[in-house]
Order: structure tokens, then sequence, then C-alpha cells
């Protein structure tokens, strides 16, 4: 997009996205335009990922940190806010949540250094989470008197109701290794490997089936919200009954039993980008 200020769009010639932070000055702080560019990214990169030309987004930020939260200049503005001021950035942060948490394709968050408040959100948010050996994350907003409100549901549906009573209560920092315990990461790496621990799941998630993923996000979805009911069981069997027999499905199937690569798989490695 021509009009980023706080981040980066690029997309390489396998379709993987990286969309980066890019306020390294304030520790990638959240603010009101930087949430606007995030959305408007995300609303570009979910219309890509359903036609198939984005495989992969990855979330990272530069500089020491993965975000430090809200930006202090934004709180000091928010003072003077009325409740329905307050009301309407609430909801863009929403649907920021709620855009990563839903893009049609996989999503892998990239984090190093701190990630508190909001950003703990952006992490639960996404489907793979590969975080650095000094990663740290806190739900530091009832230090300062507020609440993990709108990130919420995204972090407890990751570590579970009882920790999030803890951390959202105590606002205790976490480091890495309890994260990774608690299901907020995935996968812990040296700092001098994390883009290559970051590439690996990349490489993993474009030899699957672009439209098996985007049916697998969607039924997996369906399946939080109402695991024992007749309506998802129906789903799950229309999900499998309707990918056997299509394209993807059917060339899946025979480059298994040809013993051959399936049409979707990229070729080789290429560096070249298209940045916006």
């Amino acid at each position: 997009m021509t009009d980023a200020t706080y981040t980066s769009l690029s997309i390489d010639s396998r379709g993987v996205a990286r969309l980066t932070l890019a306020k390294s000055d304030v520790h990638n702080a959240f603010d009101d335009a930087l949430i606007g560019e995030l959305n408007r990214h995300l609303e570009r990169l979910h219309d890509s990922a359903e036609r198939g030309e984005v495989r992969v987004v990855v979330l990272g930020s530069e500089g020491k940190h993965f975000s430090a939260g809200a930006d202090l200049n934004w709180m000091k503005r928010m003072v003077d806010y009325s409740v329905d001021d307050n009301l309407a950035d609430s909801r863009e942060l929403a649907r920021l949540m709620q855009r990563i948490d839903s893009l049609p394709c996989p999503t892998l968050c990239r984090v190093q250094g701190a990630a508190y408040g909001g950003a703990v959100g952006l992490a639960a948010c996404c489907d793979i989470v590969v975080a650095s050996e000094a990663a740290r994350f806190c739900l530091s907003e009832v230090r300062i008197g507020l609440s993990p409100a709108v990130i919420s549901p995204y972090v407890q549906r990751a570590i579970g109701s009882r920790q999030m009573r803890r951390f959202a209560l105590t606002a205790e920092v976490m480091d890495v290794t309890t994260a990774q315990t608690l299901g907020l990461v995935h996968e812990v790496a040296g700092s001098h490997e994390l883009d290559e621990r970051v590439e690996h799941y990349v490489a993993q998630l474009l030899e699957a089936s672009p439209r098996a993923q985007r049916a697998t996000k969607a039924l997996l979805a369906e399946v939080a919200r109402e695991p024992d009911s007749d309506a998802t069981r129906e789903t799950t069997c229309r999900v499998i009954s309707e990918l056997r027999v299509s394209d993807e499905g059917q060339e899946g199937l025979a480059a298994f039993f040809d013993k051959r690569t399936p049409a979707w798989q990229p070729a080789g490695d290429d560096d070249k980008e298209s940045r916006s």
C-alpha cells in the first residue's frame, strides 16, 4: 500500500507474504495509525488468499522487540477521548485481531524480544508462533488500570481459562519457556536461528494443498465453536467429500500414487519479491 508508514508488506513469487511492523524507534508500539495500516494490509491479504495468490502470511517486526504494546503518546491522547471515541478505537483493534485470526491461509508469527499487551493477541491469533529464546510475553494491561479485553478471546483460547486468569490478573511476565508450555508458542529458536526456523515452517506449509488448508482453517473454527453438534458433524462430512472430488484433491491423490510432486508445490526457491 502506498500510504504505509509504520508497516511493510512484501509478497514473493511463492505467494509468501511478510507483514512487518516497522516502528522500531518505539519498539513497534500500537497506535491508531499502525492498527489502521495493518487492517488495510489484511483486507488485501484476505482477498488474495481467497484467490489462492497468497499461500502463507508471516507476521513479524523490525528491531529488538516484537511489540511493546500500546504507544504511550496514543495512550495520552486517549485520556481525553469520550467513551464513544474509545469504543471506535477498540472496534478497530478488534477488527485487526479478527482479520488475522480468520485469514483463509496459514499464518505464522515471528516473535523476538518483548511482546506486551496487544502484541500477545497478535501472536495468539496466528496459526503458528516461532519465538526467540529471548522472547517475553506479558498481559500488562491491569498494571495501568486497563484490561486485555479485546485480545482476551484469542489469548484465552491459546493458553486456557485457568492460566488466563493468572496472567491477566497478575500481569506477570512469561518467559518463552512458560509461553511454550502454556501453548502460546509452538517453537523456541536461538536468536540466530529464528529466521531459519520460520522458513522451515513456511516450506512445510507450502507443501500442502492451498484449498485443503483454507477448508481446514474454516472447519477448525466451526469445530471450536460447536465441537459436538449435528451441524458440525455434517460439515466435517461435507468438507472431506468436497475435497476428495476437487481439482486439488484429485491432483494430490494422483501425485501420491504416481510418486511425484503435486502441482501446487513450488518448483524451487525464488527470492523475487513484489513490495508495497
